[in-house]
């Protein structure tokens, strides 16, 4: 896959509560890989909070099962996932696709059984993708957001413009 494909997710919605759940069901995905910064709760958030107790009970209402795929290297993710009760790969290294890999053999999941879901294209999107698998991204779930991150925001608007999402 060209370097430039990998920027391009599957799918773009507004917010894990737009996901057109049924529809990824159609595709055979029954695993959502989450991040969790600005796309399940808030940036550098130490708990989850009301969004995304929200979200994950409407996912798992709908019989997805999921686990979180983060680059944090501390144990916050860790924490996370434990107030979520769901699984979790921490340093997972986006946009390296291991972590995702390494979620799809948590879950026990093959390629087209999974969807990768994150806020950003040069770590969730790419990720998802070179792991092989459906990515969607969804917007930005509060405004404010780390330096390093906010930083490559301008780059990642450039591809969204030629890429047309």
């Amino acid at each position: 896959m060209n370097i430039f494909k990998a920027m391009v997710p599957d799918l773009v919605c507004a917010s894990l509560e737009t996901l057109p759940y049924e529809d990824l069901k159609a595709r055979g995905i029954n695993c959502l890989l989450l991040d969790f910064d600005n796309t399940l709760g808030p940036d550098r958030a130490l708990a989850p909070d009301e969004y995304s107790f929200r979200c994950l009970e409407k996912i798992k209402e709908l019989e997805f099962s999921c686990c979180l795929v983060s680059n944090a290297k501390s144990q916050r993710s860790a924490g996370i996932a434990k107030d979520l009760g769901i699984p979790c790969v921490t340093y997972a290294r986006k946009p390296k696709p291991d972590g995702v890999k390494e979620a799809m053999a948590l879950m026990g999941k093959e390629e087209g059984e999974c969807a990768m879901v994150g806020d950003q294209v040069f770590t969730d999107v790419m990720a998802g993708r070179l792991a092989g698998i459906y990515t969607v991204m969804v917007e930005k779930y509060q405004s404010h957001e780390i330096w390093y991150v906010a930083i490559k925001r301008p780059f990642e608007r450039i591809v969204r413009l030629i890429a047309g999402f």
